[in-house]
């Protein structure tokens, strides 16, 4: 039996959904993160040395990493769905935006919580001014045009079709829509970047996505809701 170790609020939701649209009969292990530190619990160790999810289990078979993931999910259980055909534009860009956001996106949303949690951590007063300094710095001199650059890309991106590959839906769009999610949960899209958040409205209005939903439990990023 195929097992998604599925963790709260975490990537492990868009593999949930890629199952639900494939219609693999699959089985959930849930866990909880710690309520102190909001990290994955031990147990996951158990399953992969990292103790991070997403991981599937799949017969002897241990899978993690998201877009690992994704490619052997469907590989082994898609029969040509949710991928475009080999040597076309759109199969170049299902490898691009694949990889894209993990490799590019990913990093830049840890790093502008990494200086939430420092911008509000519990330091001396005397401290507070140079922490405060070292998140504008960072902020000014590198997060905030280059995040301001991806988002600009991501939305150019959907100007000319509705999915990140194309006029179909594919199993990018749910490597994507983490990314998009956390976008959506640091800044208000529909305002600046009206093709991202009509993104997010297709994708939420997909039954396999609200089944996902149901069956994964409430679903949070950096303290903003997605459940629908």
């Amino acid at each position: 039996m195929l097992t998604l170790h599925h963790l709260e609020h975490s990537r492990s939701q868009r593999i949930l959904w890629l199952l639900e649209e494939l219609g693999v009969e699959y089985a959930i292990e849930k866990y909880s993160r710690d309520t102190e530190t909001s990290l994955a619990p031990k147990e996951l160790e158990a399953v992969h040395p990292l103790g991070k999810s997403p991981v599937i289990t799949d017969g002897d078979m241990t899978v993690a990493e998201s877009g690992a993931i994704i490619e052997y999910l469907v590989a082994k259980y898609g029969d040509g769905r949710l991928v475009p055909p080999d040597d076309t534009p759109e199969r170049m860009a299902y490898t691009y935006w694949l990889h894209y956001a993990e490799g590019t996106f990913a990093p830049l949303m840890l790093l502008s919580v990494v200086m939430m949690k420092i911008e509000n951590a519990p330091v001396p007063f005397f401290i507070k001014p140079v922490t405060r300094r070292i998140v504008q710095m960072v902020r000014s001199g590198y997060l905030g045009d280059t995040t301001k650059r991806n988002l600009d890309f991501m939305e150019l991106s959907l100007d000319a079709s509705t999915w990140f590959c194309g006029d179909e839906l594919t199993a990018a769009d749910m490597q994507m829509s983490f990314a998009v999610e956390a976008a959506a949960a640091r800044a208000n899209l529909g305002e600046d970047y009206p093709n991202l958040a009509a993104f997010l409205d297709r994708i939420h209005a997909l039954p396999a996505y609200r089944i996902a939903l149901e069956k994964g439990g409430p679903y949070e990023l950096m303290g903003a809701s997605t459940k629908k």
